[in-house]
């Protein structure tokens, strides 16, 4: 038989175990939340912060051992670098690959570049652009 003056205060002698638990449970999801920000965050900066240049392809002609492409870039002032071209033909096989170097001051830049090619190309791909 148990009496109101023999029963224990609920929470006076500390918590209970599943207290204890949910707690701990608390903070390693706080801590693993806040690693997972961290990283997302390093990312983010290396993605959008490190990336000095860009380009995009605007127009192309193909001719039959060339193709004429009409290239803007984008790039912070006094950054050198290159952005990568490609052209495939009908088939999908690649028939022209080249670098072209932006040394200029400027930050925008227009330029109509000569890729040449093995064959006749009928695309003009942007690879990427780079600092360096």
């Amino acid at each position: 038989m148990s009496t109101a003056s023999t029963r224990l205060p609920e929470g006076r002698y500390g918590r209970s175990a599943d207290e204890r638990a949910d707690r701990k449970l608390r903070v390693a999801g706080g801590v693993l939340g806040a690693v997972l920000l961290a990283l997302v965050g390093y990312f983010a900066y290396h993605y959008v912060g490190q990336n000095e240049i860009s380009g995009q392809v605007i127009a192309f002609q193909a001719a039959d051992d060339s193709v004429q492409v009409h290239l803007e870039v984008r790039k912070d002032a006094g950054v050198r670098g290159y952005c990568t071209l490609r052209s495939q033909a009908a088939n999908g096989d690649e028939v022209g690959r080249a670098d072209f170097r932006f040394d200029q001051h400027a930050t925008r830049i227009d330029k109509v570049v000569t890729l040449r090619t093995t064959s006749r190309g009928t695309t003009a791909e942007l690879l990427g652009c780079h600092a360096g």
